[in-house]
């Protein structure tokens, strides 16, 4: 099975920033040759959210469906995961299990301010257990955000016996990457790749079989502070492309059917 499209295997295409011309951010994506996004959640409220979205759009869009470390309290201002928030979202979870792509957005952030104390790491690994014990469950893969904490979340993942690992805008050493690659895990790259000095040594010493094409609109431009789109993932499949010394094309293909390797539901949308 080959497709001639690019796949954005993590984005956030239900955030508020799109409400006005999600159409058009999605028309436009179509007319890059993107035939396939993986909108991920972050908070329980975000669920029907996604859903929705998925639902709009569904000969492009797929959900993926999870609690990320990073929440945010009443006032909008940033905290560090808890179980409870999981327990909010695993019945409606589990409820779409059968159409969701991945459980994602999950993983570890270790920023000082969103984990000040050890209590504070625990909890958000507290939750990623339980997340890869939900993925096992319905034989799902897992969409994982790792900020801060790469080493730490390659090292959970390992313990809690993850098996079909996307590591979305990796931004720890590419001696720790490797360590990933030697699981089986892939590696999705973002646009901003073409400002980042970490993205481009960790895009050297991936192998073309552990990567993946990301966007994570609306974060992660090419240009900082500008808002990110699906179109923008053919900008790090050129710059994938360039320095592997591949075709563009070689890298699209590439890149297609390690998505569709980790994500077997892709091949249902696909057909």
């Amino acid at each position: 099975m080959e497709f001639n499209g690019y796949i954005d295997c993590h984005n956030h295409l239900a955030d508020a920033i799109f409400t006005d011309d999600i159409h058009n951010v999605v028309d436009n994506a179509r007319e890059a040759g993107v035939v396939a996004a993986l909108v991920c959640a972050e908070t329980p409220s975000d669920i029907p959210k996604v859903l929705r979205l998925c639902e709009t759009f569904p000969d492009i869009l797929l959900p993926c469906l999870g609690i990320h470390p990073v929440q945010k309290n009443e006032d909008d201002i940033e905290r560090c995961v808890t179980l409870h928030d999981f327990e909010m979202a695993v019945s409606e979870i589990e409820k779409h299990a059968h159409k969701i792509c991945a459980i994602g957005e999950v993983g570890l952030d270790f920023q000082p301010r969103i984990t000040p104390g050890a209590e504070h790491k625990e909890a958000q690994r507290a939750v990623l257990k339980a997340q890869v014990e939900l993925a096992a469950k319905y034989d799902l893969p897992l969409n994982v955000h790792s900020r801060s904490a790469g080493r730490p979340t390659i090292a959970a993942l390992k313990e809690f016996g993850a098996k079909n690992v996307l590591l979305h805008a990796f931004d720890g050493r590419p001696s720790i990457a490797m360590e990933g690659v030697k699981e089986g895990y892939f590696f999705s790259i973002p646009p901003s790749i073409v400002r980042s000095e970490q993205k481009g040594k960790l895009i050297k010493q991936l192998p073309m079989e552990h990567i993946l094409l990301e966007t994570d609109s609306p974060a992660l431009s090419p240009v900082k502070g500008e808002r990110n789109v699906p179109s923008n993932v053919q900008i790090s499949c050129d710059y994938i492309a360039k320095e592997k010394g591949l075709t563009v094309q070689e890298v699209k293909r590439i890149t297609t059917e390690n998505a569709l390797k980790l994500f077997p539901k892709l091949k249902e949308l696909l057909k």
